[in-house]
């Protein structure tokens, strides 16, 4: 009788059975994503596993390439739309928040990928660092903005970032800035271009006062919350297009207050899909195309998603 290696009765055990034996109750079947999303919308996920570290992220992912099984990377849930069916497969939720400060002339702070990036912003200012004034208000976490070059008033991911940890099929690797191919909300990463996750990052900090840093997130709140609705939402749905402003366009083309069942283009910044409870994600889909057809015929502006669409549509 022929003998069967180990590693090939894991590749032709079912993903489940594989992810159960080799990580426990960390594994979960027919969750709903919604509650892990800024929107609050999304249908179930059909095996969901949580990763607690870096370095259990780097597991996960590293056996799921072997089972070769597809999957999706979820962090803060800001900037995607899941949809209504939800999501075929495997969803890993990162929840990786190791934080380590570096002093110095120089200092630095290397944060695993599914830190919170407001929450770091606020512990920099606590300890009078600045440079990342501009993320205490960014939804989301560190690999997000890595993974999409996140940025708020004129800082930018590309500004801070000094190396990211990332786990390609080579093994962890450090990518310099410049290797990220950064430009305006997008990377190599988010073109496809690199088959990698985000495992940390290390970001610039400069020395400061705990005063001046605060002071100056204060001033970036006071603005966002004057100029940004409350409310569930994604964040900025469509790119800014070159010179000009997304939510500009929409209320130029009289969008501001459309809504679709309860999706509801805000009235208060063009640029943002409010959830008013139990909405579908259908609905924004529609709303995202009512604002897309209507710019253009009105304004001859292709308007982009900044947002992304996850799940079976």
């Amino acid at each position: 009788m022929k003998k069967t290696s180990k590693q090939s009765m894991v590749v032709a055990a079912k993903p489940i059975d594989a992810l159960y034996a080799k990580f426990g109750d960390k594994v979960k079947e027919n969750v709903s994503l919604a509650p892990y999303t800024s929107a609050r919308i999304g249908g179930p996920a059909d095996i969901f596993i949580t990763a607690g570290s870096a370095a259990e992220l780097a597991r996960i992912v590293k056996f799921l390439w072997k089972l070769e099984t597809p999957f999706t990377m979820l962090g803060g849930g800001s900037n995607v739309l899941v949809s209504d069916r939800g999501v075929r497969g495997v969803v890993v939720l990162n929840r990786a928040k190791g934080v380590k400060f570096l002093d110095g002339d120089q200092p630095s702070v290397t944060a695993e990928s599914g830190v919170v990036f407001s929450n770091l912003a606020n512990r920099c200012a606590s300890k009078g660092l600045s440079g990342l004034e501009w993320a205490a208000t960014v939804p989301g976490t560190i690999g997000g903005a890595v993974y999409g070059n996140a940025g708020a008033f004129g800082g930018d991911m590309a500004g801070n970032l000094i190396s990211a940890g990332l786990l390609t099929e080579n093994g962890v690797e450090t990518f310099t800035v410049d290797q990220m191919g950064y430009g305006y909300r997008t990377s190599v990463l988010k073109r496809g271009e690199l088959r990698a996750v985000v495992l940390s990052a290390e970001l610039a900090l400069k020395n400061s006062t705990k005063e001046e840093v605060t002071v100056k997130i204060q001033q970036f709140g006071a603005h966002r919350k004057a100029t940004q609705p409350p409310g569930a939402s994604m964040g900025s749905m469509f790119k800014n297009p070159p010179g000009d402003y997304a939510g500009r366009l929409i209320e130029s083309a009289g969008l501001k207050g459309a809504r679709i069942g309860n999706a509801e283009i805000s009235p208060v910044h063009g640029n943002f899909f409010i959830n008013h409870e139990n909405t579908k994600a259908a609905d924004i889909r529609a709303l995202i195309e009512l604002a897309q057809k209507t710019v253009k015929e009105k304004l001859d502006v292709e308007l982009e998603l900044e947002v992304e669409l996850i799940g079976e549509w």
